[in-house]
């Protein structure tokens, strides 16, 4: 059965993690700096992220799979968007896998640079944790400075 990464545990997502990138050379990882997600949003963002992981594969795929609904305008090669993907599709849950894993592995990082901001227990997602710290100290050199804050605090 396949999941979203998000519903693994965090030892077995690391070990699935390790397993993929030792079995698999046709693996790339796109992303942006806040720098950017500010300038052109975050969708744009995502979107253009996928372009750049495409854009590394040592071999052309002949169709892109993506988990959501948007396929990137700039995909040169044809894509699909399947909602809910990671859950049903091997590959996009595999991708689902390394991308968390890739993303917490920088929030940890970046946790040992900012400790007061507690990205290792967050992993930068938006929790009432997260928001609690960045009302006491602020956002900190690598926070977005497009992300409204008042308007996610209403969600909790």
């Amino acid at each position: 059965m396949f999941c979203d990464s998000k519903a693994i545990d965090e030892a077995k997502r690391d070990h699935l993690f390790e397993v993929l990138m030792a079995s698999n050379s046709y693996i790339a990882v796109g992303a942006h700096s806040h720098r950017w997600i500010d300038r052109v949003n975050i969708l744009n963002a995502t979107l253009s992220a996928m372009t750049r992981a495409v854009l590394q594969l040592k071999v052309v795929p002949d169709e892109v799979l993506i988990d959501g609904n948007r396929i990137p305008k700039s995909l040169s090669i044809p894509a699909k968007a399947i909602v809910k993907g990671d859950a049903t599709v091997p590959v996009i849950s595999a991708a689902s896998i390394i991308a968390k894993v890739t993303r917490d592995r920088i929030m940890r990082k970046l946790d040992g640079q900012f400790p007061q901001y507690l990205f290792s227990v967050h992993k930068g997602y938006g929790t009432a944790a997260h928001y609690a710290v960045l009302g006491k100290w602020g956002p900190s050199l690598v926070h977005r400075r497009s992300f409204n804050l008042t308007v996610q605090e209403r969600l909790f």
